[in-house]
């Protein structure tokens, strides 16, 4: 950063909202929604052995979308080697199928352990897959604690699960 130059800051105030909320439903969505069998309604684009592909209710861009262990731990060194190498699979799966259908720009893929670094849900690691497009920052959530999202998450959830099955 050269001198006198301010960094640049990504300010999501909405977020706050929801890792503070003591209203959220009891258990962990992570091993519930699975167990539901209604994977439209609960957003899950795709079921593995050790993980599944689930879009983020709450989401920083449309076709945010989270792999997630079915086993339920925080500790990313307790998983398995199965579960991790899985869970790389389709990290690597999901960039790829967004590329085709969202052709975005960029990604930020990972990880936020523990609520100081900011997990929403911090009992049950989850890797976040966020597309980001050239421009894609807007003064809304700044100014008016608002965001802008183009398409809904039921569209965005239709448009991607074809992929998910064709690739099973």
């Amino acid at each position: 950063m050269s001198q006198g130059k301010r960094p640049e800051r990504l300010w999501t105030p909405w977020r706050m909202e929801y890792i503070l909320d003591d209203n959220k439903p009891g258990g962990c969505i992570f091993c519930d929604k699975p167990g539901e069998e209604k994977d439209r309604d609960n957003l899950i684009l795709f079921r593995g052995e050790e993980s599944f592909v689930i879009m983020n209710k709450y989401p920083y861009n449309n076709g945010h979308i989270m792999v997630t262990p079915y086993s339920h731990v925080s500790d990313l060194t307790l998983l398995t080697g199965d579960v991790a190498a899985e869970m790389t699979l389709e990290m690597q799966r999901s960039i790829g199928i967004l590329k085709e259908v969202m052709k975005p720009d960029g990604f930020n893929v990972g990880m936020n352990l523990g609520k100081a670094a900011g997990a929403g849900i911090d009992d049950h690691l989850h890797l976040h897959i966020v597309p980001r497009w050239n421009g894609d920052t807007n003064f809304m959530p700044v100014l008016a604690d608002t965001r802008v999202m183009p398409e809904h998450l039921e569209e965005t959830y239709m448009r991607l699960k074809p992929f998910y099955e064709k690739e099973s």
